[in-house]
């Protein structure tokens, strides 16, 4: 179904109906505070701002300010180009926050993008999106940074050639597990995992700023540095990719229409002030021409001053860091899958929510599953696993520049749609985030290169299903 779930009228002696809309010959309710109820158990609104906070600077803060800063260094040449590219990382995300602000005031639904690709563009865009995020962008980040947690791990307890991927798949095992004993429990997991990131985030600070300041040279790393901005922007925003997750708990946040525009701009914030800090403390322990050249920039940082133990404490930290980013994709990600099993009788058994722990508990087992299968795949193929990860990005920002497209898309076709938060300077603010898509789609796929048709592949599945058998909403309306 297009819109809101069906409401079954003999549960809504304690709602104020807004609205009923007919679509396609069926009725749907709109409802106090647009929270949305199915027959039987659905989503309560128990997250918290704080837990909202919490989820989106843990799902960005994972593995990427360990690695990239070193990258973009070496793409940029300069220390002003630098930490420009920091700074229009962290504009950018504010402003694609406040855009997606508007959409999940508007439409708070557990199916994040998908509820706003399939209002805007039909069912059959929903269903490619929520396709692809189900089988490959959501599981292959899972996979991706449980790999990250595994070979760290084994730094610290080495059991063996395999034991990377064995404690990979523990991560995913685990993490799944307490997400499976209630809402409560994921989301104390996720606000003890990012403050424990945070703390130690704000050590490396610290101990960089206290460090005597480099005395290597500012010799430019790259002697024509703006044909690499684009590279080096593909990084800086893959660093910051994920506040968008926080769609996806749009139906169980207290006061939606309040506090997400709240959660999102003091996570992006947060976010951007400790990338902008850390980086700092980088530039001062190596300089930009080392620091270019450093593989791993923060063991490096704090193996320097404080010996092998800081480079322990580092690696403990990135263990945090991936376990923080690992919990939140599961949590947001079984969102989605649960909508689509909402909405599509084909994946009904996907559609179950756990009234008593207030959890989707088929479609989080579902994910973890998945993962884990992309988990098996990259023990195997560690090569095929990593270019894996790397195809994920052309069609990530297909579906973004979308999403920024249905926000016009729905000003004009549901005009009479209450919207409780509108992005200021409409429209040139989500023209300016759209054209950010299309310049970021454009860089990945020069990145990726080869790798941007295994994307396409999955895509092709997906239509593929929608050729051979179309899908039809639940109770075959449509």
């Amino acid at each position: 179904m297009t819109g809101f779930l069906k409401l079954d009228k003999t549960r809504l002696c304690d709602v104020e109906k807004k609205r009923v809309r007919k679509s396609q010959g069926r009725s749907y309710f709109r409802t106090e505070g647009q929270r949305v109820i199915e027959k039987g158990a659905g989503p309560k609104q128990t997250i918290s701002v704080t837990d909202a906070i919490a989820l989106i600077v843990g799902v960005v803060i994972g593995m990427g300010i360990f690695k990239t800063p070193s990258m973009i260094a070496a793409n940029t040449g300069r220390e002003d180009v630098f930490f420009l590219a920091w700074l229009a990382g962290g504009v950018i995300s504010v402003i694609g926050a406040l855009c997606y602000a508007e959409l999940a005031t508007a439409y708070p639904h557990t199916g994040g993008d998908y509820h706003y690709l399939t209002r805007a563009f039909g069912r059959k865009v929903g269903f490619l999106f929520v396709w692809s995020r189900m089988t490959i962008i959501q599981p292959g980040s899972i996979a991706m940074l449980a790999f990250v947690f595994g070979d760290y791990l084994s730094t610290i307890l080495p059991l063996g050639h395999s034991a990377h991927s064995l404690y990979a798949a523990l991560s995913v095992v685990i993490l799944t597990a307490m997400n499976l004993m209630g809402v409560q429990k994921g989301k104390w997991t996720q606000n003890v995992l990012t403050t424990i990131k945070v703390i130690g985030l704000f050590t490396v600070v610290l101990v960089g700023m206290m460090a005597p300041p480099s005395s290597s040279p500012i010799v430019p790393v790259n002697p024509n540095p703006g044909t690499s901005f684009g590279l080096a922007m593909v990084f800086v925003l893959l660093t910051f990719g994920g506040w968008n997750e926080a769609a996806y708990i749009s139906a169980e946040l207290v006061e939606v229409r309040r506090n997400m525009v709240r959660a999102l701009l003091w996570g992006v914030g947060i976010i951007t002030v400790i990338y902008l800090l850390i980086n700092l403390a980088y530039l001062r322990g190596f300089g930009l021409k080392e620091m270019g050249q450093s593989e791993v920039v923060a063991a490096d940082l704090m193996r320097r001053i404080l010996g092998e133990g800081g480079a322990r404490f580092i690696s403990l930290l990135i263990i945090v860091s991936v376990l923080g980013a690992i919990n939140a994709s599961l949590f947001t990600g079984a969102r989605t899958n649960y909508t689509l099993g909402q909405d599509f009788s084909m994946f009904g058994f996907l559609g179950k929510w756990q009234e008593r722990s207030n959890t989707p508990t088929n479609a989080l087992l579902f994910l973890g599953a998945i993962s884990l299968m992309w988990v098996l795949l990259g023990a195997l193929a560690r090569k095929g696993f990593v270019a894996m990860v790397e195809y994920t990005a052309p069609v990530f920002w297909c579906f973004f520049l979308l999403a920024g497209v249905s926000l016009f898309v729905l000003r004009i076709k549901e005009p009479e749609i209450s919207r409780p938060f509108r992005v200021p300077f409409y429209p040139f603010t989500p023209l300016f985030f759209c054209m950010t898509c299309v310049y970021m789609l454009q860089s990945s796929v020069i990145y990726v290169g080869a790798g941007a048709f295994v994307g396409l592949a999955v895509l092709a599945a997906g239509a593929l299903i929608l050729l051979l058998k179309p899908v039809q909403p639940k109770g075959g309306a449509g």
